[in-house]
């Protein structure tokens, strides 16, 4: 068992960070991983990852629900409308991250996503980007921050007009949608998400 894992008064081994608390380990538990391969879904996460850039993951979770709501639960349609009105309020809006950049690069990147759908769909290109093997980390030294494949996707994207999205960012998301499986060997999520078994 590596010391990068906590055993859980439950039995259970996760990584430092997701036992810190009951919000991080119940994302870490039920969600973290598992495979989104819907538009509204790979928007959300999208959006959250550009959100975080900078912050730690724990401050945008405990804002998912505010940015939710101030986001018409990522519906891309209704961000894509987004006026200048909006942009306004949202940057009045204690509940979420009020990054003039990034609450911009949302609305940009809602209306990219509407674009993608001439392409296939969002959905379908960022996981088109899937990589053949996964990495296997026993330690937290030797989970990347990001792979050719990330990079190929950020570059894919931004020629697309997203903003936010760097190779760093879109690993995140690989990691965050089940792309790649970086639970360290040992953890009690590694192998659950159905896409990868080694």
């Amino acid at each position: 068992m590596t010391e990068d894992l906590v055993i859980g008064e439950d039995g259970l081994a996760r990584p430092h960070w997701a036992a810190s608390n009951d919000m991080l380990r119940n994302y870490y538990d039920t969600e973290w991983g598992m495979p989104v391969v819907s538009e509204s879904g790979i928007f959300e996460r999208l959006s959250l990852e550009c959100f975080q850039s900078g912050l730690s993951w724990a401050i945008i979770l405990s804002k998912r629900e505010a940015f939710r709501e101030a986001f018409e639960n990522f519906d891309p349609e209704k961000v894509a409308l987004f006026t200048e009105d909006d942009f306004n309020s949202l940057m009045e809006n204690t509940g979420i991250v009020r990054n003039k950049l990034k609450i911009r690069a949302t609305i940009a990147n809602a209306e990219a996503t509407l674009m993608m759908r001439e392409e296939g769909g969002l959905a379908d290109f960022v996981w088109s980007h899937k990589p053949e093997v996964t990495p296997r980390p026993r330690s937290f030294d030797q989970i990347p921050t990001q792979s050719p494949e990330s990079k190929e996707l950020a570059k894919a994207l931004k020629k697309r007009g997203f903003r936010f999205v760097g190779p760093t960012t879109m690993f995140a998301l690989m990691e965050a949608i089940g792309m790649v499986d970086t639970h360290l060997v040992g953890s009690h999520r590694r192998n659950t998400s159905g896409i990868w078994s080694a």
